[in-house]
C-alpha cells in the first residue's frame, strides 16, 4: 500500500485555513496588471501573496531589472521540486486531518515511514548522510517532532500552513529555472531580489549545489540547493527585542535577532514539513517555525512574546534533548 497519500482528501475545514490569510481578487482587479514571465514597470497596487477566483495563487517579486513581477506559485503535486500535496497519512492520521500532531500519540511512535527511530535518528545526526545533520548530536526525531508541534499549536498555526510560504518560494524558482533565469555560471539566483509576503519584503539568496543531498526518511526526498531567507527587522520589532532582551549579552542578543529573522532552507525541508511536521532539528538548516511565522509575516512579534512568555531567545537556542524509551 502507499504509504503518501495527496492532502486533497483532508477535511474542507482544513483547506479553508490553507487560503484563510490570502485575499481573493477577481479577474478584473487583475486585468490591468501583467501577469508572469511578462513583467510591471510599477509595483502592483495587490496584496501578496493573493488568490484569484479560480484558485490560482500569486507572490508578487522585485526583479534585478528594477521592475515587478506577479507569478503564480500555486501549490501541486506535479510541480519540478516533486510533489508538494502529500503528507504521511499512515504514520500521521491526525497530521493529516487537522494539520497538528497529537503529542501523546508521537510520544509511542516507533517507525516514520517503514524505517525504525532508531535508524532514522542515525542518519539524521551529524557527520552521517549530512556534514552538519538533520538533528543535534543530543536530539532524537521524536522529541523535535514533539517540541515543534508544540510550538505550532501554540502559534495557533498548522504544519502546512507553514510549509505553503516555503512552497510558494520554489514555485518561483521553478519558473526562472525553465526561463533560464538562473544564472548557471554562478550556480545562482540572480533574477529575483526580493518578495513581498503579508507585506514583509523579503529577501532570497539561492544557489545550486555540485552534490546531492539524501534523506533521513524513506521516502525518495533528495535536495541540491542552498536558499537562505533573510527580512529586516522592524523599528517596533527592534522595540520590543530591546525591551525584553536588553539583559541578554549582546553575542546573545545577536544570535536571537538572527534566528528571528532568517533562516537557511533548501528544497526538503517544505517536504518535511508538510509531510511530517518537521523542521529539523537545531542545525544549521534548521527552518524554525517561530522564524518561519515571522518572516512572512503569520504572525507579529508582540502576539509571539505574549505567546511564549517573553522565553523566545531559550526557545529559539534550546535543543529538544532526546528523552529515555520508558
Amino acid at each position: 500500500m502507499n504509504r503518501i497519500i495527496r492532502i486533497l482528501l483532508l477535511p474542507l475545514f482544513l483547506f479553508s485555513m490553507l487560503f484563510a490569510e490570502m485575499q481573493m481578487l477577481t479577474s478584473a482587479q487583475l486585468s490591468k496588471y501583467n501577469i508572469y514571465p511578462a513583467l510591471n514597470d510599477n509595483k502592483p497596487k495587490l496584496p501578496s501573496p493573493f488568490i484569484n477566483e479560480h484558485g490560482e495563487e500569486f507572490v508578487i517579486a522585485f526583479t534585478q531589472y528594477g521592475k515587478f513581477a506577479i507569478i503564480p506559485v500555486s501549490l501541486s503535486n506535479e510541480r519540478d521540486f516533486g510533489p508538494q500535496l502529500y503528507i504521511d497519512t499512515l504514520d500521521f492520521p491526525l497530521l493529516a486531518r487537522y494539520g497538528l500532531h497529537d503529542n501523546k500519540l508521537l510520544s509511542s511512535i516507533t517507525h516514520i515511514t517503514g524505517w525504525d527511530l532508531d535508524t532514522i535518528n542515525t542518519l539524521g545526526r551529524p557527520g552521517n548522510l549530512s556534514q552538519d545533520g538533520f538533528l543535534a548530536e543530543d536530539e532524537d526525531i521524536r522529541s523535535v517532532l514533539i517540541r515543534d508541534n508544540s510550538i505550532v499549536s501554540a502559534m495557533g498555526l498548522t504544519h502546512p500552513q507553514l510549509a505553503k510560504p516555503l512552497f510558494h518560494l520554489l514555485n518561483m524558482m521553478e519558473w526562472d529555472i525553465r526561463l533560464g533565469r538562473w544564472n548557471r555560471a554562478k550556480h545562482h539566483w540572480d533574477h529575483i531580489k526580493y518578495f513581498y509576503y503579508h507585506g514583509k519584503e523579503i529577501y532570497v539568496n539561492a544557489e545550486d549545489t555540485k552534490g546531492g543531498q539524501k534523506s533521513i526518511f524513506n521516502d525518495g526526498i533528495e535536495g541540491a540547493l542552498f536558499i537562505q531567507l533573510r527580512r529586516k527587522a522592524e523599528p517596533q520589532e527592534l522595540a520590543v527585542l530591546a525591551r525584553n532582551y536588553h539583559e541578554l549579552p549582546s553575542e546573545d542578543y545577536e544570535e536571537l535577532k538572527e534566528k528571528l529573522f532568517c533562516l537557511n532552507t533548501g528544497e526538503m525541508e517544505p517536504q518535511y514539513i508538510m509531510r511530517y511536521g518537521f523542521y529539523e532539528g537545531h542545525t544549521y538548516w534548521r527552518t524554525d517555525p517561530i522564524a518561519i511565522a515571522l518572516i512572512f509575516g503569520l504572525k507579529d512579534l508582540t502576539e509571539v512574546e505574549t505567546i511564549f512568555n517573553y522565553e523566545l531567545y531559550n526557545i529559539m537556542t534550546g535543543h529538544a534533548v532526546a528523552q529515555p524509551d520508558k
